[in-house]
């Protein structure tokens, strides 16, 4: 956690995580379905149109001191992002029960595609990824992650063990289950305890364990009971009340907080930590939410959840905005207070002060800032709680700019299922009209991303 004390420096920084969900299409009635990879190619070609992939110059420049990206070459990977995700999220769907994984290679972020099945290379080659045929598919994966979680809270003894241990994520890279620890031995322990196939599971030794960081646009600086100092994540808004996302070990419900500018500001309306690491503060009325984060002049335009190996830039109140990637989703992180599962951990640096700041790739915000290793002076390890389950946790609404990818909905309401403000993820379905459709990325819908408008994120059944 990120968390500063006014007076001593306290270090904290939180995490967050989000996974990838298989989804499975069917054909419509009016028209045939086209086959899976041609599905794939067309929700690819939609992303950048539908998602919107201008970034603000403060994170362009941030890519291009920390990634080593020219301007041209950060616009053009988060384009290719955004197709990227748009074109698993669709393979993820056509595969099924064989879905492995995916993640992006290389300074054009091109995408790769993990399968169980041979007879699924070819459909995956001709979408435009490259196949990688692994042994596990990642529900397999994700199991395994989940009992390791069970024997981390398992008494006192599984407790002491995931402390030593307390970095767990999936690789679906190397298509196993990795876990970090300071003690090899109490890992080993650890897996023992889950009931785990030793063969699918990868032990690494780190130096540190990850620690807390305690340190209305994003990343702006706020005080918590006039003690302590946080970063803000995304300003949201619930009805007509205004206020901000940021991480749960930043303050208990009822918590007051007051601006950068020491002026009155709020209060924690939630909050939970451990478990996952999320909260809400309602402002006053001298207080506007804005879909802006930190200076930086482009806004917020969604909540698109982006892939291993995609670019994320993060600010907060101490060290300002740096960049690095997505490293794994749904990693579980043991603190000295417990465990917080769901969290995505990247190689962006953070500092005390910087904790539940915004994490951001292109336009579309990804999480707030949970915790970690190392500074900006040496590098480090950050983890991020997502945003998506913070908005559908507490009824929240993203700000942003409501420049959707569309025309609009056009005259009157069509009826169905699908609705504003709704937090989606990968494989739901909804109806629009009398269509069907199934979600092929999540995030939180808008108007203007209605299913029609936004084939990057809905799949027609």
């Amino acid at each position: 956690m990120l968390r500063r004390p006014v007076r001593a420096v306290c270090a904290v920084l939180a995490t967050a995580a989000l996974g990838l969900t298989a989804l499975q299409g069917t054909a419509g009635a009016a028209s045939p379905t086209p086959g899976p990879a041609a599905a794939a190619r067309a929700a690819a070609s939609a992303a950048p149109e539908t998602l919107g992939v201008a970034a603000a110059p403060e994170l362009i420049a941030a890519l291009r001191r920390d990634l080593g990206l020219t301007d041209g070459q950060a616009r053009a990977r988060i384009a290719a992002e955004a197709r990227a995700g748009a074109l698993t999220g669709a393979l993820a769907q056509a595969l099924g029960g064989g879905w492995a994984g995916s993640w992006l290679e290389g300074p054009d972020a091109a995408p790769a595609v993990a399968t169980t099945r041979t007879s699924d290379l070819a459909v995956i080659r001709a979408a435009g990824a490259r196949p990688v045929l692994v042994d596990r598919p990642l529900a397999a994966l994700d199991a395994a992650l989940a009992a390791l979680d069970r024997a981390a809270e398992r008494g006192p003894a599984g407790r002491a063990d995931a402390l030593a241990a307390p970095v767990r994520y999936v690789d679906v890279t190397a298509n196993t289950v990795v876990v970090q620890a300071t003690d090899r031995a109490a890992a080993e322990r650890l897996v023992a305890g889950a009931g785990l196939d030793r063969a699918a599971v990868r032990v690494e030794t780190v130096a540190e364990a990850p620690r807390p960081l305690y340190d209305l646009r994003g990343g702006d600086a706020y005080y918590i009971d006039n003690s302590s100092r946080c970063s803000i994540g995304f300003p949201i808004t619930r009805g007509t009340t205004q206020g901000f996302v940021s991480a749960g070990h930043c303050g208990r419900a009822g918590s007051s907080t007051t601006g950068a500018n020491r002026a009155a500001q709020g209060s924690f309306q939630a909050s939970v930590f451990p478990g996952n690491d999320m909260s809400w503060v309602a402002t006053n009325s001298s207080w506007t939410a804005t879909p802006y984060v930190n200076s930086a002049s482009g806004a917020v335009t969604g909540s698109v959840l982006q892939q291993i190996g995609a670019s994320v830039c993060r600010s907060g109140s101490t060290t300002g905005w740096h960049c690095g990637t997505i490293q794994q989703h749904n990693t579980s992180v043991t603190y000295a207070e417990g465990t917080v599962s769901g969290v995505t951990r990247t190689n962006v640096c953070a500092e005390p002060g910087d904790s539940g700041g915004s994490f951001i790739s292109g336009t579309q915000a990804q999480g707030v800032t949970s915790g970690g290793t190392g500074n900006c002076s040496q590098g480090g390890t950050t983890y991020f709680q997502p945003v998506n389950p913070i908005l559908q946790s507490y009824g929240l609404t993203l700000k942003t700019d409501g420049q959707g990818p569309g025309p609009g909905p056009g005259p009157g309401n069509p009826g169905g299922t699908w609705a504003a403000g709704t937090v989606y993820q990968a494989g739901a379905t909804v109806t629009y009209g009398s269509t069907s459709y199934r979600c092929l990325q999540g995030h939180q819908a808008q108007v203007g991303w209605e299913p029609p408008n936004a084939p990057a994120l809905w799949q027609a059944v």
